[in-house]
């Protein structure tokens, strides 16, 4: 119990120096939102019949865990939210153990907690579909780049896809990559932990997996604009290589937040996933709508300068008639 103290009191000061106000252990307790939430013991979860989560592939659902994949080549698996989320600022805390028996740099591949519009999909991208709408945060374990030497594996990563992009298994998926840091998950005999928030359009992922029940940053980007009504879920995958990829739990909280009038215009609902001045292919932020009286105007000197032109040809091709009328007499 003190340890579990410790460590909501960590996410209390988070909450204060990201400026949510008020007691943040306080907001996140009481904001549980469990129709988007995962824990022991996992009732109706794969149900086809209750439940709020659905299982895929190789996924199978333990007493302590759901284990995404087992320590077995060629394996995927997968849990899905089958409900919609409509939060507009919240926080994704995923208990997490990745385990096995290949030594540093024989293990994979990884596992990816997803925010996006598609569900229950699986393919390439850790177990799930490629060109994703949405936001993906990656847990990779294996390094896919032969000659990179400052990276060093398992490394965190994220990234925001409108559905035009492709993750780039070859460079680790560094192309379109928003950040990431270096996370050593496997193996251990404490409890890992990796939280998601997203406030006021700001995207932070934070760690705490060396056993001290405190957060350390991993990614920060300001500007980062989802839609909301997409799922939440999570996928692993193993290839040549391989490690049992376990969720202990998945829980979502809805933060309250202030804003001012400036904020709110700011934050006015989107329709695609985007990344304020982020200079990556396809993701050049989508044009503003525009209003009836600029497509009144637009159409209608489109219409007159059709109509000029038309004239002016009328005149120009009477005087050329003209010119052969005399040229002939």
């Amino acid at each position: 119990m003190a340890a579990a103290g410790r460590w909501r009191a960590g996410l209390a000061l988070l909450a204060v120096a990201l400026g949510l106000g008020g007691t943040g252990a306080e907001q996140t307790e009481e904001h549980l939102k469990r129709e988007h939430s995962l824990s022991k013991p996992y009732q109706g979860v794969g149900s086809a019949s209750s439940g709020l989560w659905d299982l895929l592939g190789n996924a199978m659902v333990m007493t302590q865990f759901i284990r995404l994949t087992p320590d077995v080549q060629s394996k995927q698996g997968a849990v899905w939210n089958r409900v919609p989320c409509y939060l507009r600022d919240w926080e994704m805390q995923v208990h997490f153990k990745i385990h096995g028996q290949g030594k540093k740099n024989l293990n994979g591949d990884g596992f990816a907690i997803w925010y996006t519009k598609d569900r229950m999909q699986p393919g390439p991208v850790f177990g799930s579909k490629d060109n994703f709408l949405g936001l993906g945060v990656f847990v990779d374990t294996y390094p896919n780049e032969e000659k990179q030497q400052e990276r060093v594996f398992p490394y965190i990563s994220a990234m925001v896809n409108n559905g035009s992009l492709t993750y780039d298994h070859d460079r680790d998926g560094r192309p379109t990559e928003l950040g990431g840091c270096t996370a050593m998950v496997r193996n251990l005999n404490h409890d890992t932990f990796l939280v998601i928030r997203y406030v006021k359009r700001r995207l932070t992922v934070l760690i705490d997996i060396d056993g001290k029940h405190e957060w350390r940053d991993c990614i920060d980007v300001p500007g980062v604009r989802l839609p909301r009504g997409y799922y939440f879920g999570t996928s692993s995958v193993t290839g040549d290589l391989s490690d049992n990829h376990d969720i202990i739990s998945l829980k979502l909280y809805q933060l309250t937040v202030e804003r001012t009038p400036e904020e709110e215009k700011r934050d006015r609902e989107v329709f695609l996933p985007v990344v304020d001045n982020l200079k990556l292919p396809g993701m050049e932020a989508p044009l503003e709508p525009m209003s009836g009286l600029a497509l009144f105007l637009i159409v209608f000197f489109s219409l007159v300068a059709i109509v000029f032109a038309i004239v002016i040809g009328i005149i120009v091709y009477n005087k050329w008639q003209e010119q052969s009328r005399k040229h002939f007499y």
